[in-house]
């Protein structure tokens, strides 16, 4: 049985983000028909479009044709879920989301919007990630060499946007398994940059934003790339106390713990009058030996690690191969295609690419009208998020894992972060990821941990660990053991290169993945290898989780069944290079980028005026020089030579406003390039719950992202906090059955730890 067998789609969607939900719908056993205007999806001309668009079954709708029309009407009838892009989208067909909801009770409407619903701030309103990434901060927020503003090659918002939507709609599908009735669901262009930036977003409002310009590398010393004598990069994740201490013993450099500077505390490396003074040590001692010494070397210390390398070769690295990243699909129109295979594993339920993308129009004649779903609820329940009345367990450290759970609690889930009694290592600096969960703090190595954790399995519906395969076994808390308590867990394992293949029982982290996978010299091209600010690869796996958790839970609460479920960072690192490593004969080159890249050409870039950054962008079917000369701003002569030249004179005594309106008019995109303590004040997120204001406990404020997306029946309202170590840790056991003296037992010996509230300051950014 497939996890979504049965489950009916109809992806009105264009462009990334909308027809990746779809994607990981029909992967996990959907039947989706694509639906389109004569003209087509726009992001046909992408090579990207082969795999976002895989599986799924195409038909062509006119507007104008009411035949079509009234069938696509009868269909919507008979579908579990619609995808689109917005409003104006449905009018086009003369359809409206309350019409459809009430014409199907049971639909899951799923709006996808380049930006907030019923808003997008760029002329034309087509999807971006390279307007979204400049007006939501991430690109002011990039490190860099000058502390200007860097593009990303990569239009990563997009595909987080993706798989988050995919997350919001799989449980809207989980809710009315119970509930029996629908509702809209809203995760719009801003919700994916929030997911994908959250670390980014919680900021003291007060406290300024912090210098960019700390090289390419990032402001960590031992966590970035690094180049070691023979001229080789790599990457190191050298990251938290143990993993920094042993690296500067490695390195002759522990003499650095005893500068007063430094006051014995790594932490102390990422301070800002320590940036230069400590990246300079670092990398002069990296010098002393070869790559493949220095990879040998932190292997040995159990610091995550690897080879920096070309994202061309990406997938045909052996690991890609080994978890099932790499298919082949025979396509109608493109031939012989490589691309990113299913990036999330349920072992019970798994998923598969199930044939090509469609060519435009290609079954119209071969989909059946469905049949009508039967009435939804009279009168449907109102619950704070979909998930509500699931608890979750969730053992994850560092970033990956604990935003997982964040994600889940942000769904309406009791999770529950389960950590040791010295807490989560990397807490201070997680405190974003660890927002909406309550703490238990407990002994897992021991026998009287494990069997009150193992009282607690019995009265949950899920659990999410970090460990390397083979830990959770040794620990007793491995699928087999939990199932034996309670067949119906949901178990969710996340590791660096997944299961399978040589590299599967290292560890990494997001910085070497990144490296390795191709992302950075891609960013960097001919310059030296850039890394990304953002934690990509972690923030997404958050995602990826929390998909393979609702999935989970889709089908336990359909069969009864539990399974064991698994992803991998490495794997998220592919799907987040789809577009770009997806092969096939004759397909667009993919851009690469260079050091404090602006953009690929002189109408889909970043533009320094008098008091700021603007970035444009030539939207579908728009003539950049046309509409650059239309706004007034640049004469037509100039643009006959360097156009690029052309216009950043013509701009550098303009301002962000003047520009940014003159362009938008002329019908060329344009948004401010904004940094983060611009985003935090922009009324209409503040209006849309993107952000919360809370006071912190050193006398300033916290910035905490709100709401991640919108949910018509359960939304889920309030501030997210992190939890103290330990803090729930008696209430949690005698919640789950646990007997008063045990649980005195338990604390009395230190196997459980009851704490109180963390302390609610902000630690310096170490990215």
């Amino acid at each position: 049985m497939d996890a979504l067998q049965d489950i009916r789609v109809l992806d009105l969607s264009t462009g990334v983000a909308g027809p990746i939900v779809g994607m990981f719908l029909t992967d996990f056993g959907a039947e989706t028909v694509k639906v389109e205007t004569p003209a087509g999806d726009p992001a046909r001309a992408k090579a990207g479009f082969a795999m976002w668009n895989r599986g799924k079954k195409g038909v062509v709708v006119d507007p104008a044709d009411p035949a079509r029309v009234a069938w696509l009407a009868e269909q919507i009838k008979g579908a579990d879920v619609l995808l689109f892009n917005n409003e104006d989208q449905l009018a086009q067909y003369g359809f409206t989301s309350d019409g459809l909801l009430r014409a199907n009770g049971r639909l899951v409407l799923s709006e996808i919007p380049a930006y907030l619903p019923g808003f997008t701030p760029w002329a034309g309103g087509h999807e971006s990630g390279e307007l979204l990434g400049s007006v939501g901060g991430q690109h002011w927020r990039q490190n860099s060499v000058s502390g200007d503003p860097v593009d990303s090659v990569y239009p990563t918002v997009l595909y987080t946007h993706g798989v988050w939507a995919a997350v919001c709609t799989v449980a809207a599908l989980v809710e009315r398994e119970g509930s029996g009735a629908g509702q809209r669901v809203i995760v719009g262009g801003t919700n994916g940059l929030q997911e994908l930036t959250t670390y980014l977003l919680v900021i003291n409002p007060d406290g300024g934003d912090p210098s960019t310009a700390v090289g390419a590398g990032g402001r960590h010393p031992t966590y970035t790339r690094v180049v070691a004598g023979d001229g080789k990069w790599f990457g190191c994740g050298a990251l938290g106390p143990k993993f920094e201490t042993a690296l500067l013993g490695a390195l002759g450099l522990s003499d650095m713990l005893k500068e007063e500077r430094m006051g014995g505390m790594v932490q102390a490396l990422v301070l800002p009058d320590n940036i230069d003074w400590a990246q300079k040590k670092v990398a002069d001692a990296f010098l002393s030996k070869t790559r493949d010494e220095w990879l040998a070397i932190l292997d040995g210390l159990g610091i995550p690690c690897g080879p920096l390398e070309d994202r061309d070769d990406w997938l045909d690295h052996p690991q890609v191969k080994a978890v099932g990243m790499r298919v082949e699909v025979e396509d109608p129109e493109r031939g012989t295609v490589v691309m990113p295979g299913v990036p999330i594993n349920l072992t019970g339920t798994p998923g598969k690419v199930r044939g090509p993308a469609p060519m435009l129009g290609q079954h119209n004649d071969e989909v059946p009208t469905w049949d009508a779903q039967a009435p939804g609820t009279a009168v449907p329940p109102l619950r704070p998020g979909p998930l509500h009345g699931y608890t979750i367990l969730n053992s994850g450290t560092f970033v990956a894992s604990p935003f997982a759970g964040c994600l889940l609690s942000e769904l309406g889930a009791n999770v529950i972060k389960v950590e040791p009694p010295t807490g989560d290592p990397f807490r201070v600096n997680g405190y974003a990821g660890n927002r909406g969960m309550r703490s238990l703090a407990i002994d897992l190595q021991s026998p009287e941990g494990q069997a009150a954790f193992h009282q607690a399995v019995r009265g949950a519906d899920a659990f999410i660990d970090g460990l390397r395969p083979g830990v959770t076994t040794k620990l007793n808390i491995d699928y087999d053991a939990l199932s034996a308590i309670n067949p119906g867990i949901v178990t969710m394992s996340l590791s660096a290169y997944g299961e399978g293949g040589a590299l599967s029982p290292k560890g990494g982290v997001d910085m070497v993945i990144q490296a390795m996978s191709g992302m950075m010299k891609a960013q960097g091209g001919d310059s030296d290898p850039v890394a990304n600010t953002l934690a990509i690869v972690d923030n997404t796996t958050a995602a990826m989780s929390a998909l393979l958790i609702t999935l989970g839970l889709f089908h336990k609460k359909r069969t009864g069944e539990g399974q064991r479920c698994w992803d991998a960072l490495l794997a998220t690192a592919t799907y987040l290079q789809g577009g770009e490593i997806t092969r096939f004969d004759g397909r667009p080159e993919s851009p690469v980028g260079g050091l404090d890249y602006k953009g690929p050409g002189p109408y889909d870039r970043m533009y320094q005026v008098s008091d700021g950054w603007i970035r444009i962008q030539a939207g579908p079917g728009v003539d950049g020089k046309a509409a650059a000369i239309a706004s007034g701003l640049v004469e037509a002569a100039a643009l006959e030579g360097d156009a690029t030249r052309a216009l950043a004179d013509a701009l550098e005594s303009s301002t962000v406003l003047a520009s940014v309106d003159a362009f938008n008019a002329a019908g060329l995109a344009a948004v401010s390039v904004r940094r983060i303590s611009e985003v935090v004040r922009d009324p209409r997120l503040l209006e849309a719950e993107y952000l919360h204001v809370r006071q912190g406990d050193d006398g300033g404020y916290i910035i905490d992202p709100g709401k991640y997306a919108i949910f018509s029946r359960t939304a889920r309202f309030g501030n997210k906090i992190p939890p103290g170590i330990g803090e729930h840790s008696v209430k949690i056991l005698t919640e789950f059955g646990v007997d008063e003296a045990t649980i005195a037992s338990l604390v009395e010996s230190g196997k459980v730890v009851q704490g109180g509230p963390m302390r609610h300051a902000l630690a310096a950014a170490y990215r």
